[in-house]
């Protein structure tokens, strides 16, 4: 078999067999096919497409070039969940022990964060002691103990992906769907759930910013998922502005310990309940969706969901006592409000430019190399659709430098008040199960 055949087969808009992708992943990893043919290759399938058993083969080439981890030995059914980012994403925080305090075993394979804010672990190590450096042994006695545990990834999931995103970010082929969602599925599909519920973002601070790319890229994923034999669904939700009211590492655990007890923000709480209920279902653990939903509220309302944070916490050595004293979480010098300009409604919160002015006051990173700061970010006081007076702060930016006026001219830019009334946006569009 040779490259230059494959290259051409996909160029003059064929379907390449099962052989023909498991030998371009195979060569590609190994290092005997080189960068350039594999350039030639992403570009056809950018203008080309994939059919829907060439997408599957593809996930599952990529799956086998590393490690799988084997999570066999933890009792009942494994339910993943992945987001496609977002600004203020606590999500994964508060699903995990929400779907645990009902019996549904949470794995979790996370990563550090480069964007925003930091990724799950940067959050959770806001938490005095916590981490993530336990062996799979541990990790899988601590699932069926106390149904949660979240472990760092592993250093060989996908190698083939990781050289094929590379080199997909210099060869402008970043945005084509079937190498997406390839991407996204191998390393779920590699990290051993036995179904996943996908959260799939659209608007100004997602990848895909209109419904129709989230759409296709959504159905894309779900059709992975169970032509290789894990129930999937995806749930499309909006991130045209920031979800919840936190955008910073400790800001954003407090926000989480809030949702846990309740009192958490509207929309961040019914988007945890609508993937929960997936969840849950998708476990086995319930009948139907509502009644999966009913149950999830039942453990926030009795102090369960939050019960079983704390052990979760307690057990990967963090300090649990924060559950009931977020004060002991890191906390800013300064805290700075953004008083509005004019009266008016909000009209427009730019998600992924809010997120960059977070990014300023050191809640995330602009490199893989930067230090995240946990304590600082931001809390917003609005969404879009309220009411707000002219004065009235419209944000409190938490800091650990007296220096803001280049954060606030961001956040000055990046939010809009008109005088007439806007509508909140939609937050949950679509679930798509097939």
């Amino acid at each position: 078999m040779r490259m230059v055949d494959v290259i051409e087969k996909k160029r003059n808009g064929l379907a390449l067999s099962t052989e023909e992708i498991q030998f371009f992943i195979d060569g590609y990893t190994d290092g005997s096919i080189p960068d350039y043919q594999v350039s030639a290759l992403t570009m056809a399938i950018f203008f080309q497409g994939m059919t829907e058993k060439e997408r599957a083969d593809l996930t599952m080439a990529m799956v086998k070039s590393g490690d799988q981890i084997d999570l066999s030995a933890i009792e009942g059914v494994k339910v993943d969940k992945h987001s496609t980012g977002g600004v203020g994403d606590t999500t994964t925080l508060v699903l995990g022990p929400l779907v645990a305090a009902l019996g549904v075993p949470v794995a979790k394979m996370s990563g550090r964060g480069l964007g925003h804010t930091g990724g799950t672990i940067d959050k959770l190590e806001a938490v005095q002691g916590f981490h993530v450096e336990i062996d799979n042994e541990e990790f899988i006695h601590l699932v069926n103990q106390n149904k949660i545990a979240i472990i760092g990834q592993s250093g060989n999931l996908t190698p083939a992906d990781k050289k094929l995103y590379s080199l997909r970010d210099v060869t402008a082929t970043v945005d084509s769907i079937p190498l997406i969602a390839s991407s996204i599925m191998s390393k779920k599909i590699a990290a051993g759930a036995d179904a996943i519920v996908l959260d799939v973002k659209t608007g100004a601070g997602a990848f895909m910013k209109t419904l129709d790319d989230s759409r296709e890229l959504a159905k894309a994923m779900v059709n992975i998922g169970n032509n290789v034999g894990r129930r999937t669904m995806a749930v499309i939700s909006d991130m045209s502005q920031p979800l919840g009211f936190a955008i910073g590492n400790a800001l954003e655990v407090k926000e989480a310990i809030d949702t846990m007890k309740g009192e958490g923000p509207k929309d961040l709480t019914e988007l945890c309940l609508t993937l929960g209920s997936h969840m849950v279902y998708l476990a086995g653990k319930a009948e139907s969706l509502e009644d999966a939903r009913s149950k999830l509220e039942e453990v926030i309302r009795n102090g369960t969901a939050l019960e079983t944070f704390k052990v979760f916490l307690a057990s990967q050595g963090g300090d649990a006592s924060v559950v009931d004293q977020p004060e002991k979480l890191p906390q800013a010098k300064y805290q700075f409000e953004l008083e509005a300009k004019a009266a008016g409604y909000v009209s427009e919160i730019v998600a992924d430019e809010v997120g960059t002015a977070a990014m300023l006051l050191g809640a995330g990173r602009a490199t893989k190399e930067s230090v995240i700061d946990l304590a600082v970010g931001l809390v917003l006081k609005k969404k879009i659709g309220d009411k707000v007076e002219k004065g009235e702060s419209l944000l409190t930016i938490y800091s650990n430098s007296e220096e803001v006026n280049q954060v606030k001219e961001k956040l000055y830019e990046s939010i809009k008040i008109t005088s007439g009334y806007v509508a909140p946006p939609i937050l949950v569009h679509e679930e798509i199960t097939e």
